[in-house]
């Protein structure tokens, strides 16, 4: 299932990723890259057997298998923010997240490694 939200303005977003990759991105930057990143990421990965989640910021559930509908889900990623942005742009891996305590991931097909990093929409 496609994301509910309204696409991002792909200059905005550009300009975002360049300002993090740069290390002046602001509070507005990040929100944007990582909701426009995550929305990517369910379009890379459709499906609701994992939330991933990137508080404050947004949650996805994302990769085929069984639904998730009530309580805690069945999967879980979490991370903040700048610990996405890396792993979503290819400035980290997943095994190195994880290592060093970036990510915390419970639950079968809790690993995003296969789906990371994301291709540019």
């Amino acid at each position: 299932m496609p994301s509910r939200r309204r696409p991002a303005d792909p200059a905005a977003v550009a300009a975002a990723r360049a300002a993090y990759l740069a290390g002046t991105a602001g509070p507005a930057e990040l929100r944007l890259l990582t909701r426009a990143l995550l929305a990517r990421l369910e379009e890379t990965a459709p499906g609701h057997s994992v939330e991933v989640r990137v508080p404050p910021y947004a949650a996805v559930q994302v990769i085929p298998g069984v639904r998730h509908t009530r309580g805690t889900p069945p999967a879980v990623v979490e991370m903040d923010p700048p610990t996405w942005l890396d792993l979503a742009l290819g400035e980290t891996t997943w095994v190195e997240a994880e290592a060093s305590g970036r990510v915390r991931a419970s639950g079968q097909r809790a690993d995003l490694a296969p789906y990371l990093p994301l291709e540019p929409a």
